[in-house]
């Protein structure tokens, strides 16, 4: 039997450092709080009150996908041979929940107001709503190039995106309560935005949930990666095939290669684990190869016995 473990050499710094990215976006955000804040008690705005205290869970959300990703650059030891990498799916399942809820505060909120629209100053809205938008725009931008490789990035990326686009809608609800009178447009803005986040973050929470529960990345077809291996000379078949998500920036997969004629030198494990990483981006490969089957049949799934 031959055993060997691949990882590709441009996966050894893991994951990319958003510290920066990080900091920066709890700064602006609890600064923009403050201020908000400050505005809404002067002038008795519960409308802006309420969305200070919206949007201190950004900084909830940043604080908690930053958190995922310090641990998920945590070294492996005896008792945590992975590390800690599945924190940063965690994390990304923490703050698509925690944007579902708040989503939920703000649609409860805009009917309870709906039902009985108070006054409101409009155009002081519409300012401090401006400002909103800057400060969320640019803390998402932070994190725009990360967002496509890494769920957690993703997650801070979205949950940012998702108040800029609710700080929009205040600002045309409080030009419209300003300019005509419009009360209710302010709860009614609400609701369709709460709608319109609520549907762009179930993808996030859904694929959250799905790996940690050691799915198959989103992007990997099993039967696919099957074909592949099997397609390598000397493999008969592939047995007790899994690929799962160390965390939500690598991916790992192990195998039993079963090659009774040809056995598997390093030069043909280097080249699986090239092969893997460059259509699949598995960056971490165990791949055992074997002469006879010994494994239990898994049920005619891709890759069992």
């Amino acid at each position: 039997m031959h055993k060997h473990h691949g990882h590709d050499p441009a996966d050894h710094h893991g994951p990319a450092n958003h510290d920066r990215a990080f900091a920066l976006g709890i700064v602006l955000n609890l600064g923009f709080v403050a201020v908000e804040a400050g505005v809404g008690w002067r002038i008795d705005s519960l409308a802006l009150l309420a969305d200070a205290g919206h949007n201190l869970s950004d900084v909830a959300g940043l604080v908690l996908a930053w958190g995922g990703a310090l641990a998920g650059r945590l070294r492996p030891d005896a008792r945590h041979t992975f590390g800690w990498q599945r924190a940063s799916i965690l994390a990304a399942f923490a703050n698509a929940l925690l944007l579902l809820v708040a989503m939920g505060a703000l649609a409860w909120e805009a009917v309870q107001r709906l039902n009985a629209p108070a006054p409101v100053e409009g155009l002081t809205i519409v300012w401090v709503a401006t400002l909103a938008i800057v400060v969320n725009t640019a803390t998402a931008l932070l994190f725009l190039r990360g967002r496509e490789h890494d769920l957690n990035i993703r997650g801070a990326f979205m949950h940012m995106a998702a108040d800029a686009l609710v700080s929009v809608g205040v600002v045309i609800a409080g030009l419209l309560t300003w300019r005509f009178s419009l009360y209710w447009m302010d709860p009614v803005v609400s609701l369709l935005i709460a709608l319109v986040i609520v549907v762009g973050t179930w993808g996030l929470f859904r694929q959250s949930l799905h790996l940690l529960f050691d799915g198959v990345p989103e992007g990997i077809d099993l039967g696919e990666v099957q074909a592949l291996l099997e397609a390598l000379p000397g493999v008969e078949r592939v047995h007790d095939l899994h690929v799962w998500a160390m965390g939500t920036a690598q991916t790992a997969l192990t195998a039993h290669l079963l090659m009774p004629e040809q056995p598997a030198d390093d030069a043909f494990l280097a080249e699986a684990s090239r092969q893997l990483h460059e259509r699949f981006e598995i960056a971490h490969v165990t791949l055992q190869a074997i002469r006879t089957p010994f494994t239990v049949s898994c049920h005619g799934a891709p890759g069992c016995a």
